[in-house]
């Protein structure tokens, strides 16, 4: 299997994951904070995510980091329907950008930009079970939450 078509298999299963997480929350809970901690939003979690998949495609591009970008607004980010729609046109534009890696560097890039959106998926795990949210059904068998307790 080419690396391209690696890259694009894992990146489509964290994009599931993600799908899958934001179909299950209410407005009211990606604006939720873990209490007592300093913390961003869950909603802030994903403008993450969603600015790292435009901004290190950007960088790619352009052979250096163009700064970070997000395609939606810390605002939109309690718009459940806004989020769902920049998470698909993220995927679709991230899976383009994919298939035309070329470069050492666009390896590296995407190799950083899959790493980033492991490291979400962690975090937003803590802000489940802190917060008291129910984990997606693929988010219990990727990552065998819930087996140990």
């Amino acid at each position: 299997m080419a690396v391209n078509d690696l890259l694009a298999e894992r990146f489509a299963r964290a994009d599931r994951l993600y799908a899958d997480l934001v179909d299950a929350l209410t407005p009211e809970q990606l604006g939720s904070r873990l209490a007592d901690l300093p913390s961003s939003t869950i909603g802030g979690q994903l403008w993450c995510v969603l600015g790292a998949r435009e901004s290190y495609p950007n960088a790619a591009r352009a052979g250096s980091w163009q700064g970070f970008t997000s395609p939606l607004t810390d605002e939109q980010m309690t718009d459940a329907s806004a989020v769902r729609a920049a998470f698909a046109q993220t995927a679709a534009d991230v899976d383009g950008w994919l298939a035309d890696l070329e470069s050492d560097d666009d390896l590296r890039y995407a190799l950083a930009l899959l790493e980033h959106e492991t490291q979400h998926h962690g975090q937003l795990i803590r802000y489940l079970y802190g917060l008291g949210i129910d984990r997606p059904e693929s988010w219990q068998r990727q990552y065998a939450l819930d087996e140990h307790e």
